[in-house]
Parts: structure tokens; C-alpha cells; sequence
């Protein structure tokens, strides 16, 4: 099928690797455009990144992860276990390189370029989300009535202050207010008293994110798409006949085009296609726990970097930092560190009774922007990198995407994220 107006052929069959959300919305909007997918995944649907994340639909917060604030850990504090961003002390040769350069690019120039890069697809961010829903798929998106920032003290408030400011310089508009900690535990009671300061976001939204990417994955099945899980994808064979996929089992039939949407294990498939960003496993753990007072939203505590969430009658507390192997084991000690970091700020919170304990990793890249587009192969695709932003990206990554795939022609929104950048 040659697209309208151009000598570009829509590929008719494509293969998405990876059942996330980012996968998941990319072969939805591929489906919008009358392409057949095939979705496959090592695990299952949301088994990576997806599943147990705090679930936050926060564009106005979608900002690089390399930033000034990142070099003032320190070694010493980047080693401690119980530290918010850690590195363990036998990191490998990769690990370490992924780390020179994330500290290179951790300066305020570059945090200001790579902002202004994320701004144009931030303000189409909810949009998307809005188009799924019109469009049938059930998963819920819920308005945050209320969205706190919390502090200890009004000092430590003034980095995210500082940080909405320059946000703010970069083009990327955030509603926001100022209050006391008596004004912020009137709106949250969930609040302690040790909390002296807060920010109250506007304009915010959050999902439950393993369900969301459910129904995401149930309606890629109920327009005739096809999910494949519980295959490891080790190789990608691109050749005059077709693209084909090398798994555990031997080889597929030939498609038309590749998505690579495989979150931390990117860099795997990608380096064979003119890939040279390297995708590390910023790995975020969560739990679940009952509380007196669950949140009417978000609730978040900046200088601990821990995240709250409600999800219905409980609340996910999530947070950490590990880069490690995407696949390593959960950690104990994370899971105590984001316990204790959190306990005197939450109010009756029972902390002990925890369920649902998760580890999952976040795809980062050294310069704080996600890979989307056609590789060095114009039949390979890559998407990714997202960092902490995959679920509020995911659907408009997609969508972005799925327009490139289609019509040979790739959206300005993207043209920062070059996968051969």
C-alpha cells in the first residue's frame, strides 16, 4: 500500500517488540492506520517498566533525568544502599561509560537543550491519552483533585521552585502553587507534621498503570492484532524478503517493518542498526500498603525522591534509582530505604503491612532523551529510552511513531530523539 501523496509504502505487516506501554500504544496507532501487528514480549504484557510504577500522567514534570542536582550525590552517597540513586560498587565497564556520560550531560546548558526537546511532545502527552479513550479503549485516566509536593522545610521547597521556574523559561507551561504544611495536610491529611512546606500542581493525572496497559493490550487483541508472550527476541534479520525475528524457537515468517520497544534491554537489539545511545536499566521499586486517609491524588516527596499514588483502596509507594541489570533480582534493602525515607512523612500509613513488593526497570539514556524513530534500516524502528516518562510518553510516542512508520515522513516532535543521533 504506497501512502497518499508520496512514493513511501505502508508497510502492511509489522512486528513490535515489547508488550509496555510503549509498544502497546505503538502497534494501537499502527492499527489506526489499517497495519497488521504482531506484538511480542520475553515475559508478558506490562512485565517490565509498566506494571508497578507510581503511574503519574505529569507532562508539566517531564523533564531530563540528567540534571545539576544529580552530580551533588557524590560517590560516597551514590554507593550507599540506602541512597535514592545508586550504583553498586562492582559496576561494570558499560555501566561505567553509561555513567560518564549522564554526568556530562548533568549540567544546566545541557538540561535547558534536552528540556526544550521534550516540551513539543509533553503538550501532546494527555491529548493522546484522550484519543485512546474516545476511540474505545477502556482503560481509565483519573484527574488528580489534589497533587502535593511535600517538604520537610520551605529550604528544601526551593528546588523544585527553582526548577518549575526554568521549566517554565524552557516553553513548557505547569500550574502551581505555594502552600504551608498546615494548608497541604488540609488538603492530604494523609500528610505527618513533619511536613512544613509543599507545592500544589494543577492540571495532573495518574492511571493505575498495570491495568491501563491491560485494556491497552486487550484492545490491539480485539482489533485483530496479535500478542506473543513468553518469547525472547535475540536477534533481528533484515533482508530484501522482509524483516525477520530470531527467537528461542527459531525464526519467524518475514514482516514489513520492526518496532524495538523492549525498554532496558534496548541497546541489545538496537547496536546492530546504527544505535550508538546506550540504554541503561534505571531500575524503580514499589509496594503497596493500606492507609487511613487515601490521597485524593498524587503524592509526592521531592528531597526522599519517593512517590505515592492511590490506587484504590491502598496506596503504591515507589522511588530509587538502581542501575543495575535490568534482570537482577529485587533488593531488600530498596525496599527498606524507600520504608524508612517515608515513614515519618505519611500519616497512618501501615508501612509494615506492604504487598505487591516490585522492581521494575526504567530504560535511561546519558542524555535524558528517548530514542524514537527509524534506525540505520528504514524497516527497523527503535522506541524507547524514556526514562521515568515511559507512561506519560507511551501513548503519544505511539502515536508519533505509528505516523512515521505510515507515512515515511517524521513529525518535527521527533526529530530530537534520532535513534542514529
Amino acid at each position: 500500500m504506497v501512502a497518499a501523496g508520496s512514493t513511501h509504502i505502508v508497510p502492511d505487516r509489522v512486528a513490535v517488540v515489547g508488550a509496555g506501554m510503549v509498544g502497546l500504544a505503538t502497534a494501537w496507532f499502527l492499527q489506526e492506520a489499517g497495519v497488521e501487528v504482531t506484538v511480542l514480549d520475553r515475559e508478558g504484557v506490562a512485565a517490565g517498566a509498566s506494571w508497578g510504577n507510581a503511574g503519574w500522567l505529569t507532562p508539566g514534570l517531564a523533564t531530563p533525568l540528567p540534571e545539576p542536582a544529580v552530580l551533588k550525590y557524590g560517590v560516597r552517597a551514590v554507593l550507599s544502599p540506602s541512597s535514592p540513586v545508586y550504583v553498586p560498587p562492582t559496576a561494570s565497564p558499560r555501566l561505567l561509560n553509561f555513567l560518564t556520560r549522564f554526568a556530562r550531560n548533568s549540567t544546566a546548558g545541557r538540561w535547558k537543550t534536552a528540556m526544550e526537546a521534550l516540551v513539543p511532545i509533553n503538550k501532546q502527552a494527555l491529548p493522546a491519552f484522550d484519543f485512546l479513550a474516545k476511540a474505545g479503549v477502556e482503560a481509565q485516566t483519573y484527574e488528580a483533585k489534589s497533587f502535593l509536593a511535600a517538604y520537610r522545610t520551605e529550604a528544601e521547597r526551593s528546588v523544585l521552585l527553582e526548577e518549575i521556574e526554568h521549566i517554565h523559561a524552557a516553553g513548557q507551561g505547569i500550574e502551581f502553587e505555594a502552600i504551608s504544611g498546615d494548608d497541604a495536610r488540609e488538603i492530604e491529611p494523609s500528610l505527618s507534621d513533619e511536613i512544613g512546606a509543599a507545592i500544589r500542581l494543577h492540571g495532573q493525572r495518574f492511571i493505575n498503570p498495570g491495568n491501563y496497559v491491560q485494556l491497552l493490550a486487550d484492545s490491539v487483541v480485539a482489533r485483530g492484532g496479535q500478542i506473543i508472550t513468553g518469547v525472547v527476541v535475540k536477534d533481528i534479520i533484515d533482508e530484501i524478503r522482509g524483516v525477520r525475528l530470531v527467537t528461542g524457537d527459531g525464526e519467524t515468517d518475514p514482516f514489513d517493518a520492526v518496532v524495538m520497544a523492549t525498554g532496558a534491554w534496548l541497546t541489545d537489539l538496537a547496536k546492530d542498526f546504527g544505535v550508538k545511545t546506550v540504554v541503561q536499566a534505571g531500575r524503580g521499586y514499589s509496594f503497596s500498603v493500606p492507609i487511613a486517609h487515601v490521597p485524593a491524588g498524587p503524592v509526592y516527596f521531592p528531597a526522599q525522591r519517593v512517590a505515592c499514588t492511590p490506587l484504590g483502596d491502598r496506596l503504591r509507594v515507589a522511588g530509587m534509582m538502581e542501575f543495575r541489570k535490568p534482570e537482577a533480582k529485587l533488593d531488600p534493602r530498596r525496599i527498606n530505604a524507600i520504608v524508612e525515607a517515608a515513614r515519618p512523612l505519611l500519616r497512618d500509613a501501615d508501612l509494615d503491612a506492604r504487598t505487591f513488593e516490585w522492581v521494575g526497570p526504567r530504560p535511561c539514556t546519558p542524555d535524558g532523551l528517548p530514542i524514537i524513530g527509524a534506525t540505520a534500516s528504514p524497516r527497523v524502528y527503535a522506541a524507547g529510552g524514556h526514562g521515568m516518562w515511559g507512561i506519560t510518553l507511551g501513548p503519544i510516542t505511539g502515536q508519533l511513531l505509528a505516523e512515521t512508520i505510515t507515512t515515511g515522513r517524521t513529525p518535527a516532535e521527533l526529530a530530537p530523539f534520532d535513534p542514529l543521533r
